[in-house]
């Protein structure tokens, strides 16, 4: 705690000698080409850290303004939300079943009327848009804090000290440095990154920001491909007159003109030109610039960067060719969930942690067994099942007991299974004598007369 306040002291002092921003600058800072996001770091001091771009920016300017981006993130927190937190057991460094306690209550229900699914719904969101979730424990709740008002405090700057820690974390109701915060130490809080951010010791980065560039261009193409069909669906057109046309005849035309052929329900009208004006075609239409393939290779770049197969999305380039055969897309699920989404749930796992009570040779885990979005197909499902049985009979044939064959075949771990110590050609169990038992000599039938 001593550090901790040593640390906000000094963040204090560099507050105070940092030159204020005016409202201008607040405005350059969020928008870019009619694109409203951050550039650089909102830090106060060397010895503090905070996200590396507004939320609110990305929030309003990427989520809620590029279709893209939404379906990304839609697809990405609705399967991330089906998981279950559950207590796994760890034996030999290996680890064993999953089985649920009273204590996992407060993931189950985070805050009143709360759900796990929300409560991971908030921390994929957070974690697309700006890259790092928080989570603090308060009086019997989870309480999520929102990431772009939380600064971590470090113990020393990082460029300056060889070992620089996390002191604490201040949370700033509307914004950094809005009054005094409230402090939390680093076993009250949950802070989920799970991609770091190369310019910081501890914050993280949100995919959102090395693609910018390529929303910034399916915004640009959506533009273009509005425009085009509010100027009459056709290629430009040139209108050119001759010398004797006065300036107030022209604008007269031009007036008329727009008012006869501008906009998508005149489109296709027939045009009329009198008093020598000439029309000539400028420019080319949706098919000869290859409009989907332009627009298309956007959205994917996108889709990459948020690690979601196109197929899952929908984008235009995955709905033909071979992308629309049954087994491309359980490779492209199988993608997602191993790929993408099990990653995601690990590093959640070990994050939460700090939230729920330790359980000696446990440790916290998800459970994605029942996630219809990543479950195989029914005709994968019972060749898995059967391959499974099969093995479940060799080893219980060899000996095994049936409850050790079954728990070492679901949990994959040779280590689970016991010994029986009888074979199945054994029809006495061992230290009995197996010397051969002797019959009783045949009876024979008495002679006719006795």
């Amino acid at each position: 705690m001593a550090k901790l306040w040593r640390s906000l002291l000094r963040s204090g002092e560099a507050r105070s000698s940092d030159p204020p921003l005016s409202m201008q600058s607040w405005a350059d800072l969020l928008n870019y080409n009619g694109l409203a996001y951050g550039f650089g770091t909102v830090t106060t001091s060397a010895d503090t850290e905070a996200i590396s771009n507004d939320f609110r920016a990305y929030s309003e300017g990427l989520y809620k303004a590029n279709g893209i981006v939404f379906a990304c993130m839609t697809v990405r927190a609705h399967v991330f939300s089906e998981a279950r937190f559950q207590y796994q057991r760890m034996k030999n460094g290996r680890p064993g079943d999953l089985f649920g306690t009273k204590e996992l209550a407060l993931l189950e229900t985070p805050w009143p009327n709360g759900t796990t699914g929300e409560l991971l719904s908030r921390a994929m969101q957070d974690v697309d848009l700006c890259g790092n979730h928080y989570v603090v424990r308060e009086a019997g709740r989870l309480r999520r804090l929102r990431p772009d008002w939380v600064q971590i405090v470090l113990t020393a700057p990082p460029d300056q000290a060889v070992q620089s820690d996390v002191a604490g974390y201040v949370y700033y109701p509307g914004g950094i440095g809005n009054g005094q915060g409230k402090v939390y130490l680093p076993e009250e809080l949950a802070h989920w990154s799970p991609i770091p951010d190369p310019d910081a010791q501890y914050r993280g980065m949100s995919w959102l920001t090395p693609v910018i560039r390529d929303i910034q261009s399916d915004k640009a193409a959506t533009t273009h491909k509005a425009n085009f069909f509010a100027n009459a669906a056709t290629p430009n057109l040139a209108v050119s007159f001759k010398e004797t046309v006065t300036k107030e005849q022209f604008k007269d035309f031009m007036a008329a003109m727009d008012a006869a052929h501008s906009g998508v329900d005149n489109a296709y009208k027939t045009l009329y030109l009198g008093g020598g004006a000439d029309v000539r075609v400028v420019g080319a239409d949706l098919k000869q610039l290859d409009f989907r393939a332009t627009q298309g290779a956007g959205e994917v770049r996108i889709a990459a960067a948020a690690r979601v197969h196109p197929t899952l999305v929908g984008l235009s380039d995955s709905l033909s060719g071979s992308s629309l055969n049954a087994g491309n897309y359980s490779v492209a699920r199988d993608w997602f969930g191993s790929g993408t989404m099990r990653p995601l749930w690990r590093s959640i796992s070990a994050a939460y942690q700090t939230l729920v009570p330790a359980i000696t040779g446990t440790r916290l885990w998800y459970d994605d067994r029942d996630i219809p979005a990543l479950r195989a197909d029914k005709k994968d499902l019972a060749e898995i099942q059967t391959t499974q049985s099969a093995t479940i009979t060799s080893l219980i044939t060899a000996g095994f007991t049936p409850e050790s064959a079954v728990a070492a075949v679901m949990a994959e771990d040779w280590a689970l299974l016991v010994h029986s110590g009888l074979l199945s050609v054994q029809l006495t169990p061992p230290g009995e004598s197996d010397e051969p038992v002797a019959l009783p000599e045949p009876v024979t039938a008495p002679a006719e007369g006795n």
